[in-house]
């Protein structure tokens, strides 16, 4: 399983995110560019020292991001709050990437419409999105209760 970034703007919900990747093993990718620096006290403070414990895998941007998607043969899976299907009846892969649009504007619909499937996580109606932090941990841990044993 792994978490790829759009283009994330806020260094707190991506240090936030890579420290939860750290402690379930899941791989992160970030697709450039980011809204701050990589060395931002806020980001590195919110990820503590568990971005020791990651491999972070950074690509320059969308098309190079789709080019690795395609060699490495694996599905991507974008939370949205445009999303069709709610995240509980999606059938998760081992291999696929759930992808997390920008805190203030999601992805492009470019980027949409290069997603494999868009999964929405069911609100109260009138309530514009969740954190992408909790959105992921929602469903991260819905995809890897699918894909991991024991």
């Amino acid at each position: 399983m792994r978490i790829a970034l759009y283009q994330p703007d806020i260094p707190q919900n991506t240090g936030t995110l890579l420290r939860f990747c750290a402690c379930l093993n899941v791989e992160a990718h970030i697709i450039e560019p980011a809204g701050f620096p990589v060395s931002d006290r806020h980001f590195r403070r919110a990820g503590m020292d568990y971005l020791d414990q990651i491999t972070i895998v950074r690509h320059d941007s969308w098309p190079k991001f789709e080019q690795w998607r395609k060699d490495a043969d694996c599905r991507v899976i974008l939370l949205t709050t445009k999303g069709v299907t709610p995240y509980l009846e999606q059938r998760y892969h081992p291999t696929d990437v759930l992808l997390l649009g920008r805190e203030s504007a999601g992805v492009p619909d470019e980027v949409a419409a290069g997603a494999d499937a868009r999964v929405v996580i069911p609100m109260q109606a009138g309530m514009r999105s969740l954190n992408v932090a909790m959105a992921a941990a929602l469903v991260v841990g819905e995809a890897l209760r699918q894909t991991r044993q024991g």
